[in-house]
């Protein structure tokens, strides 16, 4: 979240933050935002029965601040269809690993169990269906033979802190869009892995 509030603060992404939410009242993102200025809600989804009526009250916080995209960074709950509806097409995701390979959790230490020679990151659309969204961006690392999960998440780290900036940069500029399932960037279909991103 804080390399994309730098990006909009050096003018690199034409946005402007509306809100910064969390269901957890200690998380960073909070402090951030309020340290910014940023207007930032806890929202304890412990306190409601069921996951929609989370996304309900998180939808209207969302309304409230008149959002008008998602930028999903470290919230770690699956969304209802109440929320992706309200948004698609204006909801990103980065998942740190090869979509489609290795969806939900553990993707670093699935890739080095499978003996990968490769992972990454992927930005994608949000969709209702887990980590499926058609994908936007998409960087790869080589995986080295003294590589644990932890060397190998910092690897992918640094490149979702280039990847998703620019991915959320397009977005603002209108240059990716999502229509029957698929993106497109400036009108032309992206690959099923997405846009490969190289330095």
């Amino acid at each position: 979240m804080e390399v994309i509030l730098d990006a909009i603060d050096q003018g690199h992404i034409l946005a402007t933050p509306s809100l910064v939410l969390s269901n957890k009242a200690d998380a960073l993102g909070l402090t951030t935002a309020r340290a910014r200025g940023i207007p930032s809600v806890f929202c304890d989804h412990r306190q409601f029965e069921s996951r929609e009526a989370f996304d309900q009250v998180v939808l209207a916080h969302l309304r409230e601040h008149k959002v008008e995209a998602v930028i999903l960074a470290g919230f770690m709950r699956i969304l209802s269809p109440i929320l992706i509806r309200e948004f698609a097409g204006k909801m990103l995701n980065i998942h740190p690993s090869l979509l489609p390979k290795y969806p939900g959790l553990h993707t670093h230490q699935r890739a080095l169990d499978a003996g990968d020679a490769e992972a990454g990151a992927t930005v994608h659309f949000v969709i209702e269906e887990l980590d499926a969204g058609a994908a936007v961006l998409q960087a790869r690392v080589p995986i080295k033979e003294t590589d644990d999960a932890d060397t190998l998440s910092q690897r992918v780290l640094q490149m979702e802190h280039i990847i998703y900036p620019l991915a959320v940069k397009w977005l603002a500029a209108g240059r990716i869009t999502w229509k029957d399932g698929a993106a497109y960037l400036d009108q032309e279909l992206i690959p099923s892995h997405g846009v490969q991103f190289s330095m």
